[in-house]
C-alpha cells in the first residue's frame, strides 16, 4: 500500500480526530503509527525514541480514547520527571480531550499547594498527570486512589532515573490494580528501566525509533570550537547574522541564565531567563510571551526547558555543552519538531572536545564545525538590515514634510552625498556599519584525540544515570537539613527533593550523610539564599527540610572522586585533590568545569549574604 496513513487509518474514535484536526495534525509519526494501534488494542507498548517525535500523542489519543466520562475516579495516570513536562502533557491532553464532555485532567507536581490538587481530586479526576514524588504523597495521604486505574504511562523514564525517582515509580507501580494496561517511554534502557519492563509491564510491543535517522535531517547540528573570542562575544555575532523566529539557550546553571539574559537585553534583543529559582507562574509567563512573539529568546537550564514544544522556536544554542549525550538530545528537540525544521548550535571549549565525541557516538553522525561569523559578514548583514530598513521607510508616504528639512540642510557648499553619510552616521546607532577587522587569530586545531582531550575527564557513558560516577571538581558548601534517619529518609528522597524543587541536575548534589535526627548534604558553593529559602519549605516525606548553611565543605569528603560518598576510583590529582578544588598551582589547568564566571553554580553574591 502505497498511500500515506493519516489518523483516520488508526481506529480512533471521531471526537479525538476532530480535536487532532484542529491541531493541524495530518500524518501521524513513526511512533504514532506504531503505538496507537498497540494501545488501542489493549497492549502494553515500550517505546524508545528522542524527545521531539511524538511521543505524547502516541500514548495520549489512544489511552484518552478508553476513558469513561461517566466514571469520576482516576482512569488515566501519566508519570514525568518533572513539573513542566507534567502540565506540557496536561495541557496536550486538554487540547485532544476538548470535544469530549464530563473529562477531568489534574496536574500534581511539587511547588504547587496541596489544596488546589485536593480540591481538583475531589472533583472526579479521570486523567491524573504528575511527577512521582508528588504523586507518592498524594497516594499515602489517601487523597488519590488508584484501586481502578486502566492504564499508566511512564514518559521519560530515564530521566526519572537519572534525577533519583525511579524508586518512587515503582513504589507507585507496585500499587496498581493487576488489571491494567502500561505504556513506557525512554530513550535509552539503562538496566533500572529494563528491570521494571518485566516486573511491571505483561509481553509490551517494543516501539524503537532510531534516533537520527528519521528526526535528525530536520535539524542542522553544527559546533564552535571557543577560540580567539569569549562565548559572549561570540553568541552575540551569531544571533545577528541567525535568521530564526524564536530561539533557546542552554546554559548549565541558573546563574548562567541570568548573566546571559543580561548580556542579550543590553545588545537588544527580547530576551528572558527560565529557570528553578522562577515561581511556576512567572515560568508560565515567559513561556506564554515566547509563544505569542513579544519574547523572542529564553535563556534556560536543562531541568527548565524540559517538555517545551513551541512552534516558533527554530534555533537551539547550546552556550554550555551538557555534561550527558543525553541532555543534548533533549535540548536539540526543543526545534525541529513533529517534521519541522530547525537549527541547533553547539559551543565547544578545548577541554570539553570529549564530551563532544559522546554526543557524536550517541549521534551517529558527526557535528560538523562552523567559523565565527568574522567582521565581514557582520558588516555586511547590518548594513543589509539597515538597508531594509531604509528602503521601507521609503515607501512611507508622509515624506513630503520631510524633503522641506533637507532644503535647509543642501548649501552651495555642503555636498548631498556628505550630509547623507552624516546622516547615516548619526542613525548607526550602536551597531556601527563599519567595523574594524577582526584581531588575527591562531588557526591551529588541535586534534580531538589531543592531550587537551585526555584531560577532559568525564564518567564513562555506561555510567550515565546512576548515583555514582559524577565527579564535581567545583569547590562545594555543606548545608545540614532536619529530616534523618528517624524520619524514614533515604538519600534518594533528598536526591529528588533538591533535584527537582531546586532546578538542580543529580550530578550536582554532592555528598549526602544521614544521621538519625538531621542530614547533611553538599551543593555547589554560591547557592542564592532565596534558593536556601526554597529548600527549607521544601518537603521529605511531608517534612520541611529547614536547610541551613553550614560553611565550605571540606575537600578530603570527595576523596574517592565520587559525589555520593560511594566506592569509586581516584579523582584525577590522586592525593592532591585540596588543589584541584582551591585552585592553586597547576590545580588550575585541569578540568574545572564551573571554573568562569558564566559557568559558577550560583550566585556568589548569594554566599556573601549568608555569611554576614
Amino acid at each position: 500500500m502505497t498511500d500515506k496513513i493519516t489518523f483516520n487509518d488508526l481506529g480512533l474514535p471521531e471526537f479525538i480526530l476532530k480535536a487532532v484536526s484542529d491541531l493541524g495534525f495530518e500524518t501521524p509519526s513513526p511512533i504514532q503509527q506504531a503505538c496507537i494501534p498497540a494501545l488501542l488494542e489493549g497492549r502494553d507498548v515500550l517505546g524508545m525514541a528522542q524527545t521531539g517525535s511524538g511521543k505524547t500523542a502516541a500514548f495520549s489519543l489512544p489511552l484518552l480514547a478508553k476513558i469513561d466520562p461517566a466514571a469520576k475516579h482516576p482512569q488515566l495516570l501519566v508519570m514525568a520527571p518533572t513539573r513542566e513536562l507534567a502540565i506540557q502533557v496536561a495541557d496536550a491532553c486538554e487540547h485532544f480531550m476538548k470535544y469530549a464532555k464530563g473529562i477531568n485532567i489534574v496536574t500534581l507536581y511539587g511547588g504547587q499547594r496541596y489544596d488546589i490538587q485536593l480540591r481538583a481530586l475531589k472533583q472526579g479526576a479521570q486523567v491524573v498527570v504528575g511527577t512521582p514524588g508528588r504523586i507518592l504523597d498524594h497516594i499515602r495521604r489517601n487523597t488519590l486512589n488508584l484501586s481502578e486505574l486502566k492504564a499508566i504511562v511512564l514518559d521519560e523514564a530515564d530521566e526519572m532515573l537519572r534525577m533519583g525517582f525511579i524508586d518512587d515509580v515503582e513504589t507507585v507501580m507496585a500499587e496498581l490494580p493487576e488489571e491494567h494496561q502500561t505504556a513506557l517511554f525512554s530513550a535509552t534502557m539503562p538496566e533500572p528501566i529494563r528491570r521494571i519492563t518485566k516486573r511491571f509491564m505483561n509481553n509490551p510491543q517494543e516501539v524503537k525509533i532510531k534516533v537520527n535517522n528519521d528526526n535528525a535531517p530536520d535539524i542542522e547540528q553544527n559546533c564552535w570550537y571557543v577560540q580567539g573570542f569569549r562565548k559572549n562575544e561570540a553568541l552575540l555575532r551569531f544571533l545577528e547574522v541567525e535568521e530564526f523566529d524564536a530561539a533557546i539557550i542552554f546554559t548549565r546553571t541558573k546563574t548562567g541564565t541570568l548573566d546571559v539574559t543580561e548580556l542579550l537585553e543590553k545588545h537588544g534583543f527580547r530576551a528572558a531567563a527560565l529557570n528553578g529559582d522562577m515561581t511556576q507562574q512567572l515560568r508560565e509567563q515567559t513561556l506564554d510571551r515566547l509563544r505569542n512573539g513579544s519574547l523572542d529568546i529564553v535563556v534556560a537550564t536543562d531541568v527548565a526547558a524540559r517538555g517545551i514544544d513551541i512552534e516558533r522556536i527554530s534555533l537551539v544554542v547550546n552556550y554550555d555543552i551538557p555534561l550527558d549525550a543525553e541532555s543534548y538530545v533533549h535540548r536539540i528537540g526543543r526545534t525541529g519538531r513533529a517534521g519541522r525544521s530547525g537549527r541547533a548550535l553547539l559551543f565547544v571549549e578545548p577541554r570539553e572536545r570529549r564530551l563532544l565525541r559522546n554526543i557524536e557516538h550517541l549521534m551517529k553522525k558527526p557535528i560538523n564545525e562552523v567559523e565565527l561569523p568574522n567582521h565581514e559578514v557582520l558588516q555586511a548583514c547590518r548594513r543589509k538590515k539597515f538597508q531594509d530598513k531604509i528602503t521601507k521607510q521609503l515607501e512611507h508616504h508622509d515624506l513630503e514634510m520631510y524633503r522641506s528639512l533637507l532644503e535647509d540642510l543642501f548649501t552651495a557648499d555642503q555636498d548631498q552625498e556628505d550630509i547623507a553619510a552624516a546622516m547615516l552616521m548619526l542613525l548607526q546607532g550602536k551597531q556601527k556599519l563599519i567595523l574594524p577587522p577582526d584581531p588575527p587569530m591562531d588557526k591551529r586545531r588541535r586534534d580531538r584525540n589531543d592531550r587537551g582531550d585526555r584531560r577532559e575527564n568525564p564518567r564513562s557513558a555506561e555510567r550515565r544515570g546512576e548515583r555514582k560516577g559524577y565527579g564535581n571538581p567545583q569547590p562545594m558548601d555543606l548545608y545540614r537539613i532536619e529530616v534523618g534517619r528517624a524520619d524514614g529518609v533515604e538519600v534518594r528522597h533528598i536526591v529528588g527533593a533538591i533535584a527537582n524543587e531546586g532546578d538542580i541536575n543529580s550530578r550536582y548534589i554532592g555528598h549526602i550523610k544521614l544521621y538519625d535526627e538531621y542530614s547533611t548534604v553538599e551543593l555547589p558553593q554560591g547557592m542564592p539564599k532565596e534558593l536556601l529559602q526554597q529548600f527549607g519549605k521544601t518537603r521529605v516525606l511531608n517534612k520541611q527540610m529547614q536547610m541551613s548553611f553550614m560553611g565550605a565543605a571540606q575537600s578530603d569528603n570527595r576523596r574517592s572522586g565520587n559525589d555520593f560518598g560511594g566506592k569509586g576510583r581516584r579523582n584525577e590529582r590522586g592525593d592532591r585533590g585540596q588543589d584541584r578544588f582551591r585552585g592553586q598551582r597547576n590545580g588550575e589547568r585541569r578540568q574545572r568545569k564551573f571554573n568562569d564566571k558564566n559557568d559558577r553554580t550560583f550566585n556568589e553574591r548569594g554566599r556573601r549574604d549568608r555569611q554576614r
